[in-house]
């Protein structure tokens, strides 16, 4: 028996061994550390309240496998504060699986995607992974794949359930879709490049009588229709902008009627191109569509960017957009200026300005209080130690006014708003070696 048994073993081995020399098995990583400084982050902090501190990171670690035409990737993370458990514990709830997705390659340029998995696209102003975000964001996805040089055309859809139910169907999993289907082009002509984007959005609703008593439920869906990308590079200027619209229904059963709008200019000015010295500047404008708080139509105007890395918009610090906050309100226009200079191949230093309004007017109980919602300045700077690690930094402040004030219920707002963070990023095989910044 003995002997049958390290038979068996060396034939496993050896299968196992030509499994492997065939294909390709890569195990790598990261790990992100953020310090924070939090004095308006998010929401203006009341006068007297004391600013949070804090450092937390992640830690991923990720496995992909690709043989012949078929690709297996898994990624599973650590997402904590630092001393949010004790020293000595059994476990905690803070280890999960981010990825976990297995691509087929069906026949040439086209494959099929299945599982947990990323939708980054364009500017992530509509789909990001939200990475700035430690805990990042995926969906539980079928992902359909044509690609032929520039040419890309995807398409998929999601259906979401929280268990696996002997009976119904409700869902209650909070800010999260039911149904989604989805479809996007995107190609260059020349020097113009373009994206083309649908998305349809279902979430679950509830209505209930008197005694609270469920009467009904469904899905309501709503639609948006994008053009993401639209960019032409002209010399070493390049003029770019993109286009939302939304219809449909929102969760409470409103019809909605927005939209999302930007155009912008960048001009880079090379200074030494040997050492990777420039400057670059941008200009633009963003209009996300509010809703009058005095309409009587009924209508839902509040662009919902739904799934972006908002974080990388409107100002760093998150006072829109990010985590819910100023959905289905006044909306959102942003004049920004964006200010980025390379002082080498490994060292940049940027300087973002915004002064931002309300799309629709802004009320108050016997008054109308004015559109500007304050100013916001953003320094930021990075340098690439090594093939591995990176260093992040920034500084935030923001101006406010009274009619933000009023849309965040802040009483008494500290006369000094302000957020910084110092990050280290460890990531020895990503093009991307800063997190959460738009240039």
């Amino acid at each position: 028996m003995k002997i049958t048994l390290v038979i068996s073993l060396v034939i496993a081995f050896c299968c196992g061994f030509t499994n492997i020399a065939l294909a390709q098995f890569n195990v790598d990583g990261q790990i992100v550390q953020r310090a924070e400084y939090r004095h308006g982050f998010g929401k203006l902090i009341e006068e007297g309240d004391e600013a949070a501190t804090f450092i937390a990171q992640r830690a991923r670690i990720n496995v992909q496998y690709d043989i012949e035409s078929f690709k297996f990737y898994v990624s599973v993370q650590d997402v904590r504060t630092w001393g949010n458990t004790p020293q000595v514990k059994l476990t905690d709830g803070f280890l999960s699986v981010h990825e976990a997705w297995a691509e087929t390659s069906l026949f040439e340029n086209f494959s099929v995607k299945l599982g947990r998995q990323e939708l980054n696209y364009d500017n992530f102003r509509f789909l990001g992974n939200l990475d700035w975000a430690l805990q990042a964001r995926a969906h539980d996805f079928a992902l359909l794949k044509y690609e032929k040089g520039a040419m890309k055309l995807h398409a998929g859809g999601g259906y979401n359930q929280e268990n696996q139910n002997l009976s119904g169907n409700f869902f209650s999993i909070p800010n999260q879709y039911k149904v989604a289907h989805f479809l996007r082009y995107e190609n260059v002509f020349r020097k113009f490049n373009f994206s083309a984007l649908f998305w349809n959005n279902g979430l679950q609703f509830s209505e209930f009588d008197l005694n609270n008593e469920v009467i009904n439920t469904g899905i309501h869906y709503r639609q948006t229709l994008g053009l993401p990308t639209l960019r032409y590079q002209v010399g070493n200027t390049t003029f770019s902008g993109f286009y939302y619209y939304q219809f449909g229904k929102d969760r409470e059963g409103r019809d909605v009627n927005a939209y999302d709008v930007s155009a912008q200019v960048s001009q880079n000015v090379a200074l030494d191109p040997e050492k990777g010295q420039s400057l670059r500047f941008t200009l633009g404008i963003e209009v996300l569509s509010g809703t009058d708080p005095n309409s009587n139509t009924g209508e839902n105007n509040s662009f919902s960017p739904l799934y972006g890395t908002n974080h990388a918009h409107n100002g760093y610090m998150d006072l829109f957009y990010v985590g819910g906050r100023h959905e289905n309100s006044v909306g959102l226009r942003d004049l920004f200026l964006r200010i980025r200079y390379d002082v080498n191949k490994k060292l940049f230093m940027s300087l973002n300005t915004h002064s931002f309004y309300s799309d629709a007017p802004v009320s108050g109980i016997n008054n109308e209080i004015k559109k500007h919602l304050g100013y916001e300045t953003d320094l930021s700077m990075g340098y690439i130690l090594n093939s591995a690690v990176s260093f992040q930094g920034g500084y935030s402040q923001y101006f406010g006014s009274n009619s933000i004030e009023y849309l965040q219920n802040v009483q008494d707002a500290a006369g000094v708003q302000n957020w910084g963070y110092l990050m280290m990023i460890y990531r020895p095989t990503m093009k991307n070696r800063f997190i959460g910044l738009l240039f």
